[in-house]
């Protein structure tokens, strides 16, 4: 038998709390945490978040969970000569803001943010992994 270990249900609850402690009103999200298969755990939309920002917080938390490494990175890549069109996964962004969860050596699952400017996406998740995870 072969065992995944991955982010829990209760860590995904807690970086939620955090992210949306951390936005406060009037800067409105939408927060997915996935885990190393890129199965859906945990997601919020936060009011009067876009419902595009869903769909993209969800697909970075995904990127980052399933190819393992930072959607950020997977933009530059992109950007160069590696065509994500031949790839055979639409889900795949290289928007910033999806951040690989790393425990022991392990990818354990991914969290994506969107709604805030590129950078601030990708800064608030980082800030989020390191609250929750250390």
């Amino acid at each position: 038998m072969y065992y995944i270990q991955k982010i829990s249900s209760e860590e995904a609850l807690l970086l939620i709390q955090y992210v949306v402690a951390q936005t406060g009103e009037g800067k409105p999200v939408a927060i997915s945490i996935c885990g190393p298969e890129g199965e859906l755990i945990g997601f919020l939309r936060m009011d009067g978040t876009s419902p595009a920002a869903s769909r993209i917080a969800q697909n970075k938390a995904y990127t980052a969970a399933v190819d393992r490494t930072d959607t950020m990175k997977m933009g530059a890549r992109m950007r160069g000569n590696d065509n994500p069109a031949f790839w055979g996964d639409e889900r795949i962004t290289g928007f910033g803001g999806g951040v690989t969860v790393v425990q022991n050596g392990v990818v354990v699952g991914g969290l994506g943010i969107s709604g805030l400017p590129e950078a601030d996406d990708e800064r608030l998740a980082k800030e989020a992994v390191k609250h929750v995870f250390g």
